[in-house]
This record gives structure tokens, sequence and C-alpha cells, in this order.
């Protein structure tokens, strides 16, 4: 009897919470899906038509921009491929995403775990550079770059490239990185000092497997940065064989008139591969971004 008595209100409160948790989330259920699909539309909108542009001819791209082509001209791709030098823009891209990713999680990953996890003196004052640093406009670098580029023999070279990308992603990766690791337990690192590790050990053994995500979520954003990054590329690279993919639109222009069928069709072929890595690694992003407290 006791037991009917005491399971009977657990019961119903536990019927109440889950009816409750459920009316609180699923409140205004059409209104959600129709925000949802509204943003979905806003999201794949533009890359909808500029793949509809690539598939249609000029004549039928000017007088029908937003329609779906009525004969889909497959060999634009082929055309933008051949006249732009994709495969050596992609290859180029991709030992300049690959160096600068590299950089940028070891000089982001040695600044951040001082800035958390050392005594630095003026430690705020580091964060206050990095964030100005972060938000100035890069256009004001461009002359003393291009000067000092010049006198370094760095100018035309993919690693002169890679070296002015060290400098532009950092700041933030390091704020990032350094977000995240403040988030990890001080506890963890002083159990591994107790069994005789050293700083170099427990940044290998202990931090650096905990933040992982974090890692990987600079990585992911800088590689998006330097993979469509245009305005230093075209301006420290002048040797084709060298420019990276994010230029080849040059290609397309002819005196003053432009191919904007091609145009798509390069477009869409440069959106591909960061697509793919996105959908690749979109949840571990997410993690990481969301563990870093930047996810709000």
């Amino acid at each position: 009897m006791t037991a009917m008595t005491t399971g009977a209100p657990v019961t119903g409160s536990t019927r109440a919470d889950t009816a409750a948790r459920g009316s609180a989330t699923g409140g205004g259920g059409p209104f959600v899906y129709v925000m949802l699909c509204l943003l979905l539309l806003f999201a794949l909108g533009p890359l909808v038509i500029f793949v509809f542009s690539a598939l249609k001819t000029q004549s039928e791209l000017a007088t029908s921009p937003l329609s779906v082509p009525l004969t889909p001209q497959w060999h634009n791709f082929v055309t933008a491929w051949q006249q732009a030098n994709m495969s050596a823009g992609l290859l180029n891209s991709l030992i300049v995403v690959a160096g600068t990713v590299a950089g940028v999680c070891v000089i982001a990953g040695c600044a951040a775990y001082a800035m958390a996890r050392l005594d630095l003196p003026g430690a705020g004052t580091f964060t206050t550079y990095l964030l100005v640093t972060s938000s100035l406009p890069t256009q004001m670098f461009l002359v003393p770059l291009f000067y000092l580029w010049t006198r370094l023999n760095l100018y035309d070279t993919l690693f002169g490239l890679i070296v002015v990308y060290w400098g532009l992603f950092s700041p933030f990766a390091t704020l990032l990185l350094r977000s995240f690791m403040l988030g990890i337990p001080r506890e963890l690192e002083e159990a591994a000092r107790i069994d005789g590790a050293g700083e170099l050990r427990v940044l290998f053994r202990v931090i650096l497997p905990i933040a992982a995500p974090g890692f990987l979520t600079i990585a992911l954003v800088t590689a998006l940065a330097s993979y469509n990054e245009f305005l230093f590329a075209v301006t420290f690279i002048q040797d084709s064989a060298k420019l990276p993919v994010s230029t080849a639109f040059f290609s397309f222009q002819q005196g003053f008139s432009q191919d904007y069928t091609l145009f798509g069709a390069a477009g869409v072929i440069m959106v591909l591969p960061m697509l793919l890595l996105f959908l690749a690694l979109q949840r571990r992003f997410i993690e990481g971004v969301s563990t870093s407290g930047l996810g709000g």
C-alpha cells in the first residue's frame, strides 16, 4: 500500500514534467518549421541560382537569370576547368591551405596555452592587442608588406603568401583557442605534474588531446578563410602558375565582357571542396565552437 501511494506521485510528476517539457519545446511548432524553411531557402537559394547559372548559355542567362536551365550546358564545367587551369589553382590552394593551417595551429596553440595557463605579466595587454589586431582592416597592411616582402625575396612565392596568412589568421585563432583552454580543469594538469610530468609533457599529453576539438575548429576556420582569400593572393602572387584557385575568375574576363556562365561553373568547382570538408567535419566544428564559449 505504501509502495503504491509513494509511487503514484512520482509517476504523476514525471508525466507532468514530460508534458511541460513537450509543450515548452513544441509550442509554436509550425512557426518554428516555417522559420527553419525560410532560413534554409535563404542559405541555399544563392547556391542553387549559382548552379543554374553554370548550366545555362549566355543568352538564356540574360533572358531568364533565375529560371531552371532548359538544356543544361554541362560542358561549361569542362571549359571553365581548362580555361582557368583550375587543376594548378586547386593544387596551389591546397599547398597554401595546408601550410597556413599547420602554421596557425602551432602559433595559436603555443600562444593560447601560454595565455591560458602560464602566469604572464600583462596578460590582459596581450588579449587587448589580439582583439585590436583582429579588428583592423587588412588593406592597411598591403603597402608595407609589399615593400618588405620585395626586400626579403618573399614576393611572388607561395611561402610568402602563407606567412602573410599566418599573421592574418593567428590572432583570432589564438583568442578562440585560449577561451577553449580556459575551460579545461586545472586539476588534470596538477595530477600530471604530481606524477612527474614537465611543462611540455603536460602540454602534449594532457592539454592537446583534450583541446583537439578546438584545434579542429581553428583549422577549419583558417582553411576556409585562406582558401577564399583574394586580396592578398592577387597582390602577392603574379606568376600565373602559382595563383591559387580564388583568382581563377580573372580567366573569364575578355576586354570589357565577361562570361558569367563560366563564372558560375568555376564558382561551383571552387565551392565543392570546402563544402564537402565542412559537411564531413561539421559536428566537430559545432562542438568546438560551443565548447569554446563562442556559441552563445
